[in-house]
């Protein structure tokens, strides 16, 4: 018999510690958001199965994990991703005509965990522009990601870029079943040249030697340029490579301390993905910590087909390379119910102080908050003393 209080594989609590961290994290990046003109949404943690996962692909629905609804006996899915969410808010509820931006932060659920050592329950941070097709929109999901990771402290990024249509149009003809092209997805991002011209021996000739050409088109600006040399004047491709180009460029200009490369044979993440992508790398942290690019064909399915380009993050692997300040200091006050006592007490919590009353017996514990002072009573009045 297992023990009442242990929790599933991959689910965990988050103690106080950690809390205020994740906590102080989330109220950073949606103020850089909002900075940006980011309006805060707040879509349901479960919804019905086909609203859930329309549009989505087979990856997102093995994410996903599936319920009956007591009141209506039709399936559910509580959420992977809230992308398809907030697209369908953008579509049905909000229903604009212009641009829209839309920020989100909660908890998501994966059957599946990412990592060995990854939750199934990521908090997660995203924000999505809606109804610009240009490269504009793509540019500033790359810079408000990259701001938002400077604001909480964490150096030597690495931008890694990618473009969805490139595989599009090698790919474009080609009659395959969705589980080969899988293994042929996964081969490009394993770099497995071998396997890849296995699964690739019946393709049309441009579109086998492309994807094997792929496999070794990552690395600085250099891999633009030998793209344009190698790839197969495809439709698509180059439009694909001088966009990249287009971006690289003023992310440079505005963000010089942070380093840029490409991975062209880069398909990791979701099937919706319909153009540039991008993933945010730090120093000492093997995965990304952002994942974002342009999905325009998203809304689709929810009869709007806007153009729409976002990025998401879990809050939860932030908190570890994040700087965020230290246990906050606080004021120690006796309990008692002297009304001079509680007044000096709540005007000291007005003015933003953290007063933390001691009960009675447990004068010499140890807790979250680090008390620097303390109200003591002098001539009749409650003062603030230094420890």
């Amino acid at each position: 018999m297992s023990s009442a209080w242990l929790l599933p594989e991959h689910i965990a609590d988050v103690l106080p510690s950690e809390a205020r961290r994740i906590e102080e994290l989330r109220r950073a990046l949606l103020d850089v958001a909002r900075g940006y003109g980011y309006e805060l949404v707040m879509p349901p943690l479960l919804e019905y199965l086909e609203s859930l996962l329309s549009g989505t692909g087979r990856e997102l629905d093995l994410r996903t994990f599936k319920l009956v609804d007591q009141l209506s006996g039709r399936t559910m899915g509580v959420r992977a991703d809230a992308t398809p969410q907030v697209a369908r808010i953008d579509a049905h509820l909000l229903n604009r005509k212009g641009v829209t931006r839309l920020c989100y932060c909660g908890p998501v659920l994966h059957t599946q965990p990412s990592g060995l050592h990854a939750t199934r329950e990521p908090l997660q941070f995203g924000a999505e522009i809606y109804g610009h097709a240009g490269l504009e929109a793509d540019l500033e999901a790359q810079e408000l990601a990259l701001e938002g990771l400077q604001r909480l402290g964490i150096e030597q990024l690495f931008l890694d870029l990618a473009d969805t249509r490139i595989v599009r149009a090698l790919l474009a003809g080609v009659a395959a079943e969705p589980a080969l092209l899988d293994e042929v997805y996964a081969s490009l991002a394993a770099k497995d040249t071998a396997r890849l011209a296995e699964l690739t021996a019946g393709f049309p000739e441009a579109s086998r030697e492309g994807l094997l050409v792929l496999t070794r088109l990552y690395g600085g600006l250099e891999v633009l340029a030998e793209a344009e040399r190698v790839l197969p004047a495809l439709p698509g491709i180059g439009a694909a490579v001088s966009d990249l180009r287009w971006l690289v460029e003023r992310v440079s200009h505005t963000h010089p301390q942070v380093r840029i490369g490409f991975d062209l044979a880069d398909l990791s993440g979701y099937a919706y993905y319909s153009g540039t992508r991008f993933a945010i790398y730090a120093a000492g942290s093997p995965d990304a910590l952002v994942r974002g690019g342009r999905y325009d064909e998203v809304g689709a399915v929810f009869g709007r087909n806007r153009p729409a380009v976002g990025f998401s993050t879990d809050l939860k692997e932030l908190a570890g390379p994040a700087r965020v300040a230290g246990i906050r200091a606080a004021v120690r006050a006796p309990w008692g119910e002297d009304k001079t006592l509680r007044d000096a007490i709540r005007q000291l919590r007005e003015q933003g102080e953290i007063v933390v009353c001691v009960l009675p017996g447990h004068e010499h514990e140890v807790q979250e908050f680090e008390c620097d002072r303390e109200l003591v009573a002098v001539a009749g009045r409650w003062v603030v003393q230094a420890l």
